[in-house]
């Protein structure tokens, strides 16, 4: 059971629970299908070299999605995603775990709502963040008493 994260419980600052993901070329060769994006350098490792690359790489919008399940963890089924984006600076490869990160920049009410502009980033196992991003999340606030 997810406890409710209420807006109240936000400041600038807070951190989100970190999220481990640990992608496989299988994961990679079902996500080409799912997404219909099947460029051979993320799941043939024999073409991609061919490129100049070291070998495959996970697709961005992947890596997008793992920051997605982020925030949507992190929120719960209370909370609501409004806005996500993310950049893609860097390659990062399969077999080795990507590190999922945020914290809250901004709280803030707009129309009567509670909003919470998060950073979000990703972290290889050599510490390069090459998928920054942010995200903004509508939460509940707390009933009154």
């Amino acid at each position: 059971m997810h406890q409710t994260l209420y807006w109240e419980d936000v400041t600038v600052g807070t951190e989100i629970p970190p999220l481990v993901k640990n992608p496989s070329n299988r994961q990679l060769v079902r996500y080409a299908g799912v997404s219909g994006d099947f460029y051979e350098i993320h799941y043939d490792k024999d073409f991609a070299i061919s490129t100049g690359l070291n070998g495959i790489i996970i697709h961005g919008a992947l890596k997008q999605a793992f920051l997605g399940q982020l925030i949507t963890d992190w929120i719960g089924p209370t909370g609501t995603l409004k806005k996500l984006s993310a950049q893609y600076r860097g390659m990062d490869e399969p077999g080795s775990p990507l590190i999922c990160k945020g914290k809250v920049v901004k709280t803030y009410v707009h129309n009567h709502l509670h909003f919470v502009d998060c950073e979000i980033w990703i972290e290889n196992s050599k510490g390069q963040q090459f998928t920054p991003g942010s995200a903004t999340v509508l939460l509940p606030i707390k009933p009154r008493d």
